[in-house]
């Protein structure tokens, strides 16, 4: 078997899990079903017996049960083995051939069993004293047996109009989750190549900053590998990792960094996406002036009333402008909208001197 490219594992694993967990609730989905099928014919039958006459005739009962089972098999019948000509295959024409035919065949063993059980099936009236005709009863069965092919032909459109807005959902829902896999994954290379940039620089330079910086950069590797896997983490968990980039990139440079954090959370236990500041970071230190006193660069955390508020400003770097395409900024946007459809604003203000990103996301 071919090799799969790097860092797509996670994107495969987690569709697998998607296909497993759909298989094991369609399983407890059919068990849920049948016994709601029961219930549901149960009651009716009782229903329809408590409203009818002459329970007390042990006959009579025995007949209603079995016209009631015969019925709810005409039912399913028409559900399982006819309607699926109409519904899904649409083929009309012999779907039709065989309903007339289940249609009559049904009504005429009605009739037959009728027939031989005139005395109850075929009399009517406080003592029985009226009759019904042999065309007489077999068009009432025609048209009882009618009704339950088109309850079957009805409940068989609804559950499969219900079974592919479901499977459309699941396909939706399993192609987000890949797709959140993949731009995640993609977070790692990319945050890697401009760190070992910056370390390489450090080392060329002999700086004696570059242990410190191979240390710094290993924690946060160790957070984004292993304890960013999940879905969401903790605000705390997020925070740490920011202040460790943070000190990274002072680190690279030589001159004084100049930067106010201000964090303000009413809650650190919150849980977000994992790396979801890493873009504004990156973005801030490649393209902003660091070491400017007049102009630091500013980076606001608050969480309130389950709002995260993250905002980052900076003046701009000209003398050593990166124009190399960057997929930060892209990456993240594309994150927000899988993640938090309908629950977040991006806001970018960009001019001349200063850039600035600002994020508000509902958690």
């Amino acid at each position: 078997m071919d090799k799969l490219p790097k860092g797509h594992e996670h994107v495969v694993s987690t569709v697998v899990e998607s296909r497993a967990l759909l298989k094991k609730g369609l399983i407890d989905m059919k068990k849920n079903h049948i016994i709601y099928h029961v219930l549901v014919w149960l009651i009716l039958v009782i229903l329809l017996f408590l409203t009818g006459d002459d329970k007390a005739n042990l006959r009579h009962i025995f007949f209603y049960a079995l016209y009631s089972v015969f019925n709810i098999g005409i039912f399913y019948t028409t559900y399982f083995l006819i309607a699926p000509y109409f519904i899904g295959n649409k083929r009309y024409l012999t779907g039709t051939i065989y309903s007339m035919c289940f249609l009559l065949l049904a009504a005429f063993i009605k009739l037959v069993i009728a027939v031989y059980n005139r005395d109850i099936l075929m009399h009517y009236g406080d003592r029985h004293e009226k009759a019904i005709s042999n065309g007489e009863y077999f068009l009432s069965a025609l048209i009882i047996t009618l009704f339950f092919m088109l309850l079957g032909y009805a409940f068989r459109l609804a559950i499969n109009s219900y079974q592919m807005e479901q499977a459309r959902k699941t396909l939706e829902t399993e192609k987000l989750n890949a797709e959140l896999a993949f731009l995640k994954s993609q977070i790692n290379p990319h945050f890697l190549f401009n760190s070992l940039n910056n370390i390489y620089s450090l080392a060329y330079q002999k700086s004696d900053k570059a242990p410190e910086a191979i240390l710094k950069l290993s924690e946060i590797m160790r957070y984004m590998l292993y304890e960013s896997n999940d879905d969401k983490v903790s605000l705390e968990d997020e925070i740490n990792y920011l202040e460790n980039y943070i000190d990274l990139q002072k680190l690279r440079v030589k001159e004084h960094v100049y930067l106010e954090l201000n964090i303000n959370v009413d809650n650190f236990q919150h849980r977000i996406m994992p790396l979801l500041v890493i873009s504004f970071l990156e973005n801030v230190f490649k393209h902003g002036v660091a070491t400017d006193k007049e102009h630091p660069i500013r980076i606001t955390v608050e969480v309130q009333n389950n709002r995260l508020h993250f905002k980052a400003q900076n003046k701009k770097n000209r003398l050593n402008k990166d124009k190399s395409g960057g997929i930060g900024l892209t990456n993240l946007k594309r994150r927000l909208e899988l993640g938090y459809p309908n629950k977040h604003t991006f806001i970018v203000y960009d001019n001349d001197d200063f850039y600035s990103s600002e994020l508000f996301v509902y958690l």
